[in-house]
């Protein structure tokens, strides 16, 4: 069974965040068909939050498989548990069980009903015992004869007599921590897992859990502890993927960490298939496309650079359209503004940051639609307070970026002494304050606030 390996954006992801997700583990599981390695393992693209209307829209159009949401990556119970345990049915001997397990050199079978689904447990300890019961009898006066008939005849008994049937079970995505807990304070040695059908997936034993595995993990478009996945702290962080400033996530060994000043982190990955010599297929082409074209506005914002441009110019070919007639379409797959949901609207692109002794929220909208979104003012502000009050941010600043206009519309709740001095602006409670040539929060709004 191939081990698997996790490639995850940041919290609340972007287009980028999902599609180098996905279309870096397209190239890395084509890497491993290439050397060999596609048997022992499995790159699997996942998110951290919902998926952007415009992901949802280009995967759904080349027939792409969207990432899996993934809730943390603290060890799991799936992940120490041996899976498909033998099994044997309910009526064969204690004789053929004892075999089996002296063959297979474990302490346990699983014991199924005629159906196949869970019975219960035959172990070494339940045949050892049954074995002792008998000798004992022994000391109790019985003649060495008759201990050896009863010896005899336990070896035919049928297991279903001799079954561990108090269990503990636990679920496959169960954190292993609380698993330890549990089966430490179990009578037995063993637990189980169970599907929802009520078929013995798995078999967890305490060695098992002794071992205390670290989930493998690549980080795409952002390296710091705060937009990770839960339990990153726990976690094997074995390559790094960004074109973001370079940040806080630690690991205990050298790892390949591509971190280039380009607008997009789907650049990068276009350079690593043009690397290799991996060819791009259309779908892949088009997801890479669409996460070039979103993070740099079409190329307008000042993080787009000459490099975007080759990868965007050879990605266009592949699909053979014109980027920013695609890119356009991209952006228009949002959907109108009216009708998107407020927590997408301020949410859906929005990084935490630390400012001294206080934590605050920029987050980013991007619009050919600038009137309608402004229209939505009071319920948009009404939403930043809320999330303000509720997380204990020192402000919420969003940025309703006009890619068309090529300036983004400021709106602040909280305290905008920062933002007003930082910008040289007055952002009040009411109305927004327009920036024109404001396109990236990434290199003209965040380094500015935060005084890098």
């Amino acid at each position: 069974m191939a081990s698997p390996v996790i490639i995850v954006g940041h919290r609340n992801p972007d287009n980028d965040s999902i599609c180098s997700a996905v279309a870096l583990a397209y190239l890395k599981n084509e890497l491993a068909k290439r050397d060999g390695t596609a048997d022992t393992l499995v790159y699997e693209p996942a998110r951290l939050g919902p998926m952007p209307p415009e992901s949802k829209s280009i995967l759904a159009e080349y027939g792409i498989e969207a990432p899996k949401v993934l809730p943390h990556v603290h060890a799991r119970v799936i992940d120490v548990m041996t899976a498909d345990p033998i099994s044997v049915p309910y009526d064969v001997t204690v004789l053929d069980a004892g075999r089996l397990l002296r063959q297979e050199n474990i302490r346990a079978l699983v014991v199924t009903n005629e159906d196949g689904t869970y019975r219960g447990l035959i172990t070494t300890r339940a045949i050892a015992n049954r074995y002792i019961s008998s000798t004992d009898r022994l000391e109790e006066g019985a003649n060495a004869m008759a201990v050896a008939a009863d010896l005899i005849e336990s070896l035919g008994q049928k297991v279903d007599e001799l079954i561990e049937r108090d269990v503990l079970q636990l679920d496959r995505e169960g954190l292993l921590k609380d698993a330890v807990e549990d089966l430490m304070a179990s009578s037995l040695r063993e637990a189980v897992v169970l599907d929802e059908d009520g078929f013995c997936i798995g078999i967890v034993t305490r060695s098992d859990v002794a071992q205390r595995p670290k989930r493998r993990v690549i980080l795409v478009d952002h390296n710091e502890t705060r937009q990770a996945a839960l339990g990153i702290e726990e976690a094997e962080v074995i390559e790094i993927v960004d074109h973001h400033r370079i940040a806080d996530v630690m690991t205990a060994n050298p790892i390949p960490f591509t971190n280039l000043p380009v607008g997009s982190t789907a650049t990068i990955i276009t350079m690593e298939f043009r690397k290799y010599g991996v060819e791009v297929p259309k779908g892949i082409a088009a997801a890479l496309l669409s996460a070039i074209m979103t993070d740099t506005v079409i190329l307008k914002s000042p993080t787009a650079t000459a490099i975007d441009v080759e990868q965007v110019r050879y990605l266009a070919e592949i699909l053979e359209v014109d980027p920013t007639e695609f890119g356009l379409k991209v952006f228009r797959a949002r959907g109108g503004e009216g009708r998107f949901p407020i927590k997408e609207l301020v949410e859906a692109d929005s990084k935490e940051f630390q400012l001294g002794d206080h934590v605050v929220l920029i987050a980013q909208h991007e619009t050919v639609d600038l009137p309608a979104v402004m229209q939505r003012e009071d319920e948009i502000r009404a939403h930043m307070a809320q999330i303000r009050e509720t997380r204990g941010y020192e402000f919420v600043l969003l940025l309703v970026t006009d890619i068309m206009a090529e300036g983004s519309m400021f709106m602040v709740e909280g305290n905008p002494r920062t933002v007003n001095r930082t910008f040289g602006i007055e952002c009040t409670h009411e109305g927004g304050v327009w920036m024109p040539g404001i396109l990236s929060r990434k290199k003209q709004v965040a380094p500015r606030i935060l005084g890098m």
